[in-house]
């Protein structure tokens, strides 16, 4: 039996040009698997999730449509 834990990361990595090498996100993922590892977390997989967000009443009545956007989660298991 596994437990599962899932973790949001941001969809975009924001990088000054200086500093830009072309492998941050990788960097920036390697990180926090390791981070997870270290505390017995097993690395699964990266998943992209698309959430779409209805307007409430007031802003459907004045013809605001839904807003979508996609999120990004690492999924981690470890034996229970």
């Amino acid at each position: 039996m596994f437990e599962y834990k899932m973790i949001q990361i941001p969809p975009n990595i924001a990088v000054q040009m200086k500093a830009h090498k072309g492998n941050e996100a990788a960097a920036y993922l390697e990180n926090v698997v390791n981070q997870y590892a270290s505390k017995g977390w097993e690395f699964q997989r990266v998943d992209s999730i698309g959430v779409e967000v209805q307007p409430g009443c007031m802003d459907a009545l004045s013809g605001k449509k839904a807003n979508s956007s996609s999120y990004y989660v690492i999924t981690f298991r470890k034996k229970k």
